[in-house]
C-alpha cells in the first residue's frame, strides 16, 4: 500500500540514511556482535551525516527539524539492516535527546547537546531495575542531596547503550515518602566517582547492541547535573514514553517488512514438489495474511506519526501501537522462520536472527501486558 505521510525531505533524508546503514553498518554487523556493540567511529560518521541531531536546534548543531517524520525515516531504515543498531540510535537520537532538549538549562544544553550531535557524546537511560522491571513508580535507586552535589546509590539493568554512554540519564527516588512524585532525573557522566557498569548482558538477540547492568555505590553527581525540577522525574517519565513507544512500533514494522521481502524471494526461488514454494496454496495464503497484516499496522502507525507531529498523539495511542506492533511482527518473523524449513533455523541465517532479534520487543519500552493494561483503564476498567 502506498504511504501518503512522507515529502520529499523526508525521502532525501531516507536515502541518505539507507546507503549509510547498507554501506557502514551491514557490513560490519558480524564484527560489531562479536564485540558487543557498535563502533564509535560508526556513530561519528551517523552524526557526520546529520542523523543524530534530529531533535537539537541548529545552534548546538543539531538539524532542529521539528517534525518526528524525519526520526522515522532515519529508525526505518536502520532497523531494516539491524534491530539492535536501530535500539543504540533510537536510545541516543530518539529518547534520549528529547530529554536534554526540553528538560535542560541553557547550560546544560551548551555543554552536553553539540556531543549528542557528533556523536562524541553517546548516551543511555537507566530506569528499569533488577526488582522493579515496568513498574517505574517503585524504582529503588536513591539520590540524596549533600551540600551541591547528589549522592546515588542503587543498580539498574538491561540498560541499551549501557556500556558505551559517556551521559546516563539516571531516574532516582529523592523522596522516599511521595511515591511517584519523589523520583528525580540526573545525567550521571563516565568517570564520576562510584558508577560502575556490568560485563555485557548475554542476550538472545541484538548482539551489535551493547546493553549492561549500571551500579552506583555513593556516586557523587553535581547538582548541576539535575535534569529539570526535583521530584517531577516520573512525570517527565511519563510525558517521554509515548514518543519512546511510538519510535519502537516504527521499528517493530520496518524489521518485519525486511523480512517479509526476504522470504517472499526465497519463497519465489525455493522449489518443492515441482513448484516454488510461494505457489502452494497453504504457504500462499500466510503470506497473503503477513502481508496484510503488516499494511493494515502500518497505516495506524502512520496515523500515529501524522498525530505525534501535530502533538495529538496519546498515551493510549502510543501503548496500543507499541504491544500491536510488536506481536505483528513475532508473528510475522515466525511464520517466516518456519517458511525457511531447516535452513531457517540455522544461526547463520538472516531470517534466525531477525528472530531472535525480534522477541524483545513485546518486553521493552513497556511489556506488552502493561500496555494493554494502561488501554483498559482508559476504558474505564
Amino acid at each position: 500500500m502506498p504511504r501518503t505521510i512522507f515529502e520529499d525531505d523526508h525521502e532525501a533524508l531516507r536515502a541518505t540514511a539507507r546507503t549509510f546503514a547498507e554501506r557502514v553498518l551491514a557490513p560490519g554487523l558480524d564484527r560489531f556482535a562479536a564485540e558487543g556493540g557498535i563502533d564509535r567511529d560508526v556513530w561519528r560518521e551517523a552524526g557526520r551525516l546529520g542523523l543524530l541531531g534530529l531533535e537539537v536546534p541548529e545552534r548546538y548543531g543539531g538539524a532542529g527539524a521539528g517534525d518526528y517524520r524525519f526520526n522515522a525515516v532515519v529508525a526505518e531504515e536502520f532497523a531494516a539492516v539491524s534491530l539492535g543498531a536501530a535500539s543504540s540510535w533510537g536510545v541516543h537520537a530518539d529518547v534520549c535527546a528529547p530529554y536534554l532538549v526540553r528538560l535542560t538549562s541553557d547550560e546544560q544544553r551548551a555543554r552536553w547537546l553539540p556531543g549528542v550531535c557528533s556523536g562524541e557524546l553517546w548516551t543511555a537511560v537507566a530506569m528499569t531495575e533488577p526488582s522493579g522491571g515496568s513498574d517505574l513508580s517503585a524504582l529503588r535507586t536513591t539520590a540524596v542531596r549533600d551540600g551541591g552535589d547528589w549522592v546515588l546509590n542503587g543498580a539498574k539493568t538491561f540498560i541499551t547503550n549501557g556500556r558505551s554512554a559517556d551521559l546516563v540519564i539516571v531516574a532516582a527516588r529523592t523522596d522516599p515518602a511521595a511515591g511517584a512524585f519523589g523520583i528525580s532525573l540526573f545525567a550521571v557522566e563516565a568517570g564520576t566517582p562510584g558508577f560502575e557498569r556490568g560485563a555485557p548482558l548475554d542476550k538472545i538477540g541484538q548482539h551489535e547492541s551493547d546493553t549492561a547492568e549500571l551500579f552506583f555505590a555513593d556516586a557523587r553527581v553535581p547538582g548541576a547535573n539535575l535534569i529539570g525540577r526535583p521530584g517531577k522525574g516520573f512525570p517527565y517519565l511519563m510525558r517521554m514514553l509515548p514518543q519512546e513507544r511510538l519510535g519502537s512500533a516504527v521499528v517493530n514494522l520496518a524489521h518485519a517488512a525486511r523480512v517479509l521481502d526476504g522470504t517472499l524471494a526465497h519463497a519465489r526461488a525455493r522449489e518443492a514438489f515441482g513448484k516454488p514454494i510461494g505457489s502452494l496454496q497453504h504457504n500462499k495464503f500466510v503470506l497473503a495474511d503477513l502481508a496484510t497484516s503488516l499494511d493494515v499496522a502500518r497505516a495506524y502507525v502512520d496515523h500515529c506519526i501524522t498525530l505525534h507531529r501535530a502533538g495529538a498523539m496519546s498515551a493510549v495511542d502510543a501503548a496500543k501501537a507499541k504491544w500491536w506492533t510488536a506481536e505483528t511482527q513475532n508473528r510475522i518473523v515466525d511464520a517466516c522462520l518456519q517458511l525457511h524449513g531447516g535452513y531457517g533455523y540455522m544461526a547463520e541465517s538472516a531470517v534466525a536472527r531477525a528472530w531472535t532479534a525480534a522477541r524483545v520487543t513485546k518486553i521493552w519500552a513497556g511489556a506488552n501486558e502493561v500496555m494493554k493494561d494502561l488501554i483498559g483503564a482508559d476504558l474505564g476498567l
